[in-house]
């Protein structure tokens, strides 16, 4: 999962946001912080209930070709095969997805923007304008979260197009281009309700963050 995050975005993509977004505060008295992480949520269960259902199966196929029904015999299988396939939803979890329904990755998803949009302290910038874009790869899920100085002079309506915007990047394969422009559209608002910027202050990392956050 975590080469996933690390290939979502080129080197070159990345280079690309980092610029853009300080060209954007540079213009503003708000931050933008753009982060990317493999999921949202480890999905213990989803993935005991994965490596069951395999192990099953593949427990049965194995005893209709021993010919078999001991039950001693098929335990020990079983177990074998149920640890090879736990291993195996660990490391390929977007193999799981058949076991996570919507709502469950929806809610791992809200609960994880939030945490990290309080972990780092974008709720803490001077003019209470920092602004999140927050992407999680397993779920295929976008969410912006903006402060209170900036989101009540933007709206919901705002954000919501922006994570539309991001969401159709990803989906057509061009997440660094989409990135870009929701970073533009983050900048106009800013400098628009947050005009000017000392140019020694840069309260929040520029850079794009990649990797999962504390579940």
């Amino acid at each position: 999962m975590k080469d996933d995050v690390r290939k979502f975005l080129t080197a070159a993509e990345r280079l690309a946001i980092e610029t853009r977004v300080k060209s954007a505060e540079s213009g503003s008295s708000g931050e933008i912080v753009v982060m990317a992480v493999s999921a949202s949520n480890h999905y213990h269960a989803a993935i005991l209930a994965a490596s069951g259902t395999l192990a099953l199966i593949l427990a049965i196929g194995v005893m209709l070709l021993l010919g078999s029904e001991n039950l001693w015999l098929f335990l020990p299988i079983f177990a074998l095969l149920f640890v090879v396939a736990h291993e195996l939803f660990k490391r390929v979890r977007r193999l799981i997805r058949p076991f996570v329904d919507r709502r469950e990755m929806s809610e791992a998803v809200e609960e994880a923007s939030i945490r990290a949009f309080y972990h780092g302290k974008v709720h803490e910038t001077r003019h209470r304008a920092g602004i999140l874009i927050y992407i999680s790869l397993f779920e295929r899920s976008v969410r912006v979260l903006a402060d209170t100085g900036i989101d009540s002079k933007a709206g919901p309506e705002a954000w919501q197009e922006i994570v539309a915007l991001v969401t159709k990047g990803i989906e057509r394969g061009t997440q660094g281009e989409a990135i870009i422009e929701a970073v533009d559209r983050c900048s106009g608002l800013l400098s628009r309700h947050f005009p000017g910027r000392d140019e020694r202050l840069n309260e929040l990392g520029d850079a794009v963050i990649l990797g999962s956050p504390e579940y």
